[in-house]
């Protein structure tokens, strides 16, 4: 596919930039049912009256939240993802007045993510806006998880390299404290894997490889040996956990033994950090195997993005935006990929009517219910990343 032919992504992101704008970047969730007082009532305080809740809230085609008393509100992650966008855009506009309000707007994300950091954890770290309840642990909100953390991290260097706000760089350096000090790990010597929070024993391999991801990216610019350290084992941890073919359970947990992806989208993502940082050069066939097994196992012919390696639907829009926005950054080889995948997702992924992402489409149903940090966030970060590397 010729240069001339890559999609413009312009319009998308003047109307989903007008839609999250003017929501104040706050929004429902697909896991926020325990937000709701009536919920939080119905569940009687059990673990599996929990997951069912937030479970029925997740899949319904309906939003209960308005009718359960759930309010909209602020999600870390996703203001973290904002973030990133925006610098993205920012790097490549040439228009001073343009350039002055995506200035404005990352200053009001920074503030809003100084607002919202985790209390009570060794450095920066942020959490979710609402409890939640997972088959491995109960995690009451705000508890600070090492995934949301390090996307956060990310951004904030993102800020600070691409629009040079030393702010940014601040609130990045001490997100090392908290991996470092708050989270537990999987093994005292050799190599380990982070736990999700300070909470758990939960070791998964994204949530491992994004924690080491910002420790590298942070060791690059501080050149603390510390952070590197701790980043090269736990690299090397889910490097020893790579399959055969390429790819990583969710975790080595029985009950997780999935591939889905996304998450292998993220722990790509994490690699190539190490990699882009001139580190682990011994893992880059094993990372050219897991980029191969990506672009072959999750797509179909016309750029249908499957969530599962051996299954298509639900079809989650988590797939496709990861796809575009770690392929996009891949060059020339996978510019026909990636363009299929967004050609893809905006046809079947975008609201043209209300301008924002829908949420899943199945095999026969779609919801098409907004979420903010999941759908709106995540669009946008892949839509600013697919044009700053393609024009």
């Amino acid at each position: 596919m010729g240069e001339q032919e890559r999609i413009d992504v312009r319009p998308y992101l003047a109307r989903l930039r007008e839609y999250v704008e003017a929501s104040d970047y706050a929004g429902y969730d697909p896991y926020d049912a325990l937000n709701s007082p009536v919920v939080r009532a119905l569940t009687l305080g059990t673990k599996w009256g929990r997951i069912a809740w937030t479970q029925l809230f997740r899949r319904s085609l309906i939003n209960l939240r308005p009718l359960l008393g759930v309010p909209k509100g602020h999600n870390p992650k996703g203001v973290g993802l904002f973030l990133s966008g925006y610098s993205r855009l920012f790097s490549i506009e040439s228009d001073d007045g343009k350039r002055g309000r995506l200035r404005e707007r990352i200053d009001y994300l920074l503030d809003l993510l100084e607002r919202l950091r985790s209390p009570n954890c060794s450095g920066n770290g942020w959490g979710y806006n609402f409890d939640w309840q997972s088959r491995a642990a109960f995690t009451p909100k705000w508890t600070p998880t090492v995934v949301n953390s390090a996307f956060i991290g990310h951004a904030l260097l993102d800020a600070y390299e691409m629009c040079g706000t030393e702010r940014a760089m601040d609130m990045a350096g001490p997100v090392a404290d908290f991996v470092l000090k708050d989270l537990n790990r999987s093994s005292s010597s050799g190599p380990f894997c982070f736990s999700y929070t300070p909470r758990d024993t939960n070791f998964v391999h994204n949530a491992n490889l994004l924690g080491a991801s910002i420790l590298i990216r942070l060791y690059r610019t501080t050149g603390d040996e510390d952070l590197r350290t701790a980043a090269l084992s736990a690299l090397e941890y889910s490097m020893q956990h790579q399959r055969d073919d390429g790819s990583w359970f969710y975790a080595e947990a029985g009950i997780q033994h999935w591939i889905d992806s996304f998450h292998t989208g993220f722990n790509l993502q994490a690699i190539r950090h190490f990699l882009d940082a001139g580190e682990a050069a011994e893992h880059r066939a094993s990372y050219r195997k897991g980029v191969a097994f990506y672009a072959e196992s999750f797509f179909l012919s016309d750029g249908t993005p499957k969530y599962y390696h051996d299954r298509t639907y639900p079809v989650d829009v988590h797939c496709p935006a990861e796809a575009v926005f770690f392929f996009s950054g891949m060059g020339e080889e996978f510019g026909k990929l990636v363009d299929n995948i967004l050609a893809w997702m905006l046809a079947n992924m975008w609201n043209e009517k209300r301008g924002n992402f829908i949420f899943r489409r199945g095999r026969d149903l779609v919801n098409a219910v907004s979420y903010m940090r999941w759908s709106q966030a995540w669009g946008f970060h892949a839509l600013a990343e697919y044009l700053r590397q393609n024009g």
